[in-house]
């Protein structure tokens, strides 16, 4: 472990002399790519430098110890030992998931799909609730938030909600979002007052850029037709909606949420390639089902993750077994403990994959 770390240590440094180079800074492209790898190994190799100063300071103490004290001072040395000890175990563990596989993806801005599922109209508002839910979870983190395409119900519920979410490590704290989510509750369009199950299906995919999948122009088909629903005097009277169908595939995005054909053309194109990436990327883990099934769920995106129990004020997530009684802040946008025990179940899960493979 100690000799990974002295390397990354070391490429770390590199990295700081390399930004400094003239060369380097005028290219843009390399400079963001260096300046991006220096940022992943910098928690790693601030906890590395800490735990060199714990180590160094355990052995003066010890040193200290050895030598012939008063009383009062061989308790005060001791008890220094005892918390050097103590930290020095809690940053070999802290390193140990600092050194762990990172998911590639964790960096990336995100593309989030909701959809009402079983339950009618009120599957579709409960979509509403799941998309107010995100964008209070992103309001939180500092996160933008940008529509890309809606498809509304007459009474306020979302059919389908396509939006963005853009900040620096977006998908790390929304990977684990998607399945299948499920609401308990007595719906505002029931007059007898009985508990109704319904579910929205959530799907978050990592944003890409135009070299990470490359989409050949002679694969794409690009439609138009008049927009519908709200959105003014454009609606029904240019063809500013956009349909792009990726013909291998046969993956289709639309988009008519901007009055600008070119704007919902790249905003389809943006949804496409980011649907293109995770086609590719669920091919690949097929093939390692094992051991993704060994991880936080299955990636069956038809599998119920979590519940959301109104009468109970109550919200379980199914893959680690966790329940909150506290339904109305998680709601509004509150999701980090939920987030934070996924992150801790998954890198659990990696170190004793780890440490058997080892």
């Amino acid at each position: 472990m100690f000799t990974r770390l002295s390397a990354v240590e070391e490429r770390y440094e590199e990295l700081n002399n390399l930004l400094c180079d003239p060369d380097v800074i005028s290219d843009t492209k390399r400079l963001r790519d260096l300046s991006k790898e220096q940022s992943s190994l910098e928690e790693t190799v601030t906890t590395y430098r800490e735990y060199k100063s714990v180590i160094s300071q355990l052995d003066d103490a010890k040193a200290m110890f050895d030598e012939k004290l008063d009383d009062e001072m061989r308790e005060m040395v001791k008890a220094e030992i005892a918390d050097l000890s103590k930290s020095k175990e809690q940053l070999e563990e802290r390193l140990k998931i600092l050194l762990l596989p990172k998911d590639p993806n964790d960096d990336k801005n995100v593309i989030v799909e909701i959809r009402g599922a079983a339950g009618g109209d009120e599957a579709a508002l409960f979509a509403s609730d799941l998309y107010r839910m995100y964008t209070r979870f992103a309001e939180r983190h500092g996160f933008r938030v940008e529509v890309m395409e809606v498809n509304e119900t007459d009474i306020g519920g979302f059919k389908e909600i396509i939006f963005s979410i853009t900040g620096n490590g977006a998908y790390s704290k929304l990977k684990f979002e998607s399945g299948a989510h499920r609401v308990q509750r007595i719906p505002t369009t029931e007059s007898g007052g009985r508990i109704h199950t319904s579910t929205a299906t959530v799907l978050v995919l990592p944003e890409v850029e135009e070299l990470e999948v490359e989409v050949n122009e002679k694969d794409v088909r690009i439609d138009t037709f008049c927009s519908s629903g709200a959105g003014g005097q454009s609606v029904n009277t240019t063809k500013s909606a956009v349909r792009v169908t990726h013909i291998p595939t046969g993956i289709m995005v639309s988009c008519q949420d901007e009055k600008s054909q070119h704007s919902n053309k790249d905003k389809a194109m943006r949804v496409l390639r980011a649907r293109l990436y995770d086609f590719y990327q669920q091919q690949a883990m097929a093939e390692q089902d094992a051991q993704r099934k060994s991880l936080v769920g299955t990636g069956d995106r038809s599998e119920r993750i979590r519940t959301y129990n109104f009468p109970q004020s109550r919200v379980t997530d199914h893959r680690i077994g966790l329940t909150l009684h506290r339904l109305e802040t998680i709601l509004a946008g509150d999701l980090d403990e939920i987030i934070d025990h996924l992150i801790m179940h998954e890198q659990t899960e990696l170190m004793k994959s780890h440490a058997t493979s080892a």
